[in-house]
């Protein structure tokens, strides 16, 4: 049996991620979850459980072989609160997974589906690799929405015009 190293660097890199992820699903109200800044744009609401959702599929990728779009859960909130609460249990899964996976796993292949139809097969360490990035590529979306809902946007990477504690 190796070692868990691989699952620990993406475990680090989610970590890395959570705090200010947290902070943005945290403000987001469900008055505004219809919002488009355009027509081809996702609505918020989609945006927001997607990112709240995104560690889940963390886990997903070293439990299963695949996720079928088509038969994947629904979460649907009844508050704010309860869009925060799904994160910080997606992040619990994620961590778990991500603390226990042997590398070998991670070789294996792992199929993103829609209605049984394979849509893209690669290593679980790839899906890894990407899902990390597509979060915090939706969560910086999410942003650009909050801004313009005039939503304060929280410190990320840095102080945020909305939070300048100088």
């Amino acid at each position: 049996m190796s070692q868990t190293t691989v699952g620990k660097t993406y475990l680090k890199e989610l970590e890395a991620e959570v705090t200010a992820t947290r902070k943005c699903l945290e403000r987001i109200p469900l008055e505004v979850y219809k919002f488009k800044p355009h027509e081809s744009s996702m609505e918020m609401g989609y945006l927001t459980l997607l990112v709240a959702d995104i560690p889940r599929w963390m886990a997903l990728i070293v439990e299963q072989a695949d996720i079928d779009f088509a038969t994947d859960e629904r979460f649907t909130p009844a508050t704010a609160e309860d869009v925060v609460k799904r994160f910080d249990e997606n992040v619990q899964r994620a961590k778990k997974a991500l603390s226990n996976v042997q590398d070998e796993t991670l070789q294996e292949t792992f199929s993103l589906k829609n209605s049984g139809q394979v849509l893209y097969s690669s290593p679980k360490l790839s899906q890894l690799e990407q899902t990390v990035n597509h979060m915090v590529h939706h969560r910086g979306q999410l942003t650009v929405y909050m801004r313009m809902n005039k939503i304060a946007v929280p410190s990320i990477y840095g102080p945020s015009a909305d939070e300048r504690n100088f």
